[in-house]
């Protein structure tokens, strides 16, 4: 199967071919003719690391590379729904990355950002919104998104979203949208609970099953590290400094942040440059070409910049930033322990993020386990070790190669002139290490402790249609827990729900007080604060 067999534009062929995407994945082989052509309801299952973002991102912007209205007045024709903030940039990222112009228009829309620039861009005109439950329904309230051209309602993640409670705000998205609109539903799975969401059945829908594997990850050694953000960097530099050939990936969110640490390794001696999206083809090639012959020893990437990038024999793969969700973690770790040779993946896992990493665990095959910062002490025994057995073998070369040992003999002979052979030895180790040997060059990183401390964030059906506010919020967490205001933080009402962040050695017993006392219609946990979003 080829992505010219699905019959797909020349157009689109050569957007994927500077992706570097030879074939199509087995959804994408599945779903693309299907969305290509006319149809009903569409429930497609995919396992995650399968590539179901482009299954759908392809075929609507072949569909919808050209504005309808003649005028050039646009209406939104496509809505992707997604459950949290991160996977409605990548979302939004993937499928901008498709286009071989600046059609369709995108807009991606979520809390926690402007929603005076959100404003902005729909007012432009946009052709495919990707949006969070609660943010499309606010910007539908307040008029600033209609809904009545709407050719394509896609739902990713259904799984996702039915287990953060947002089957009823997905209901009254499709309460106000264009009846006719063709419904895509994405999801892990298709449960009846899944597909009860844009109220279907098995019998009712078309369903199309995605029976090949997830990336393989097994042999690849899986690992996670509590540290604070501000000691990531020393932590990445302790981590390279073990290896006795580091040559590997750091993934990271955004662009800014790929130059940032990239500048950041170089300015402490590492051969480290950044990819990302804002880089012309000349320098990604140049980039590329560097790393692929190992001119570069850490390439600092984005998940969009580093797609259809084929290196062989990473030793490791760094998550500074958890990824998005599953596939990004999958797609991460299946870059290095390829082809035979093993490899290690090592996430970065802040306080705040302890709780996202339970669904990195679900994915990970019962592989990801618990690890420390290498110490500085066992850095520098590590070192020494190499530097020993370096000289070693430079003096089996040397005695192998006459006239290179006399070379080398006369300058040792002059240095003990003015020194004792202790002494010049140190000397000229000193000069030719440099601080290689120093243990003062690395810092105090402190600890994180991110098991049982930090913070969690609380689902609750509890929204302003009854009544809700930030201080009612806050007051009946504080009567369930006895909590202070000061504990009680980030608190966000919208029409449904609410949001509200808790220490996570308390989320439990206010979950369970609420239960008994009937203090909310229900509570649960979400993700924590700054990863999703309504």
């Amino acid at each position: 199967m080829t992505f010219e067999s699905l019959g797909l534009s020349p157009s689109m062929l050569s957007a994927l071919a500077k992706k570097g995407f030879e074939e199509p994945t087995p959804i994408q082989a599945l779903a693309i003719p299907r969305l290509l052509s006319n149809g009903s309801i569409l429930a497609a299952r995919a396992r995650t690391g399968t590539g179901k973002t482009a299954a759908f991102g392809i075929p609507l912007v072949e569909i919808l590379s050209k504005p309808t209205a003649p005028d050039g007045k646009r209406s939104v024709r496509a809505l992707v729904l997604v459950p949290t903030r991160e996977l409605a940039i990548q979302v939004t990222e993937e499928i901008s990355s498709l286009r071989w112009a600046q059609d369709p228009r995108l807009a991606c829309i979520y809390g926690g950002a402007s929603i005076g620039e959100q404003f902005r861009r729909l007012a432009h005109g946009v052709d495919i919104v990707v949006g969070t439950p609660g943010r499309v329904l606010d910007h539908m309230s307040r008029g600033s998104l209609e809904l009545s051209s709407l050719e394509y309602f896609i739902l990713d993640e259904a799984d996702e979203m039915l287990d953060m409670g947002f089957v009823d705000d997905i209901r009254a998205v499709m309460g106000q949208m264009r009846q006719e609109a063709r419904i895509l539903l994405f999801s892990a799975t298709l449960a009846p609970a899944v597909l009860d969401i844009i109220g279907g059945s098995a019998k009712g829908v078309e369903i199309l099953e995605d029976a090949s594997q997830a990336l393989p990850t097994e042999l690849a050694d899986q690992l996670w590290i509590e540290v604070l953000q501000r000691d990531k960097l020393e932590a990445l530099c302790r981590i390279i400094d073990a290896q006795e050939d580091f040559f590997g990936i750091v993934f990271v969110s955004t662009k800014v942040e790929a130059d940032k640490v990239a500048t950041s390794l170089a300015e402490r001696g590492y051969e480290a440059e950044a990819l990302h999206g804002d880089l012309s083809q000349d320098a990604r090639e140049r980039v590329l070409g560097k790393f692929r012959d190992k001119r570069l020893s850490v390439l600092v990437a984005t998940d969009v910049a580093a797609r259809g990038i084929d290196i062989e024999k990473l030793s490791h793969v760094i998550n500074w930033s958890l990824p998005h969700d599953s596939e990004s973690y999958l797609h991460r770790v299946g870059r290095t322990g390829r082809a035979g040779n093993e490899g290690t993946a090592i996430t970065f896992v802040t306080p705040e993020e302890y709780r996202l990493m339970f669904r990195i665990k679900r994915v990970s095959g019962g592989q990801l386990r618990k690890a420390t910062v290498p110490l500085v002490e066992e850095i520098m025994a590590t070192k020494k070790a190499r530097l020993l057995a370096r000289m070693e073998t430079r003096a089996k070369e040397l005695e192998a190669d006459e006239a290179e040992f006399l070379r080398w003999k006369g300058l040792a002979e002059e240095l003990q002139k003015g020194f004792d052979p202790t002494t010049a030895l140190a000397v000229a180790l000193a000069e030719g290490l440099g601080d290689e040997l120093d243990p003062s060059k690395y810092r105090e990183i402190s600890e994180a402790s991110v098991d049982g401390t930090g913070t969690s964030r609380l689902y609750l059906a509890y929204g302003k249609r009854d009544g809700a506010n930030p201080r009612s919020v806050a007051a009946r967490i504080k009567a369930l827990s006895g909590l202070s205001d000061r504990e009680v933080a980030s608190i966000e009402v919208y029409e449904n729900f609410s949001f509200v962040t808790v220490p996570y050695k308390h989320a439990e017993r206010i979950i369970d007080e609420a239960r008994k006392s009937g203090g909310f219609p229900a509570v649960r946990k979400a993700l924590p604060r700054g990863k999703p979003a309504p």
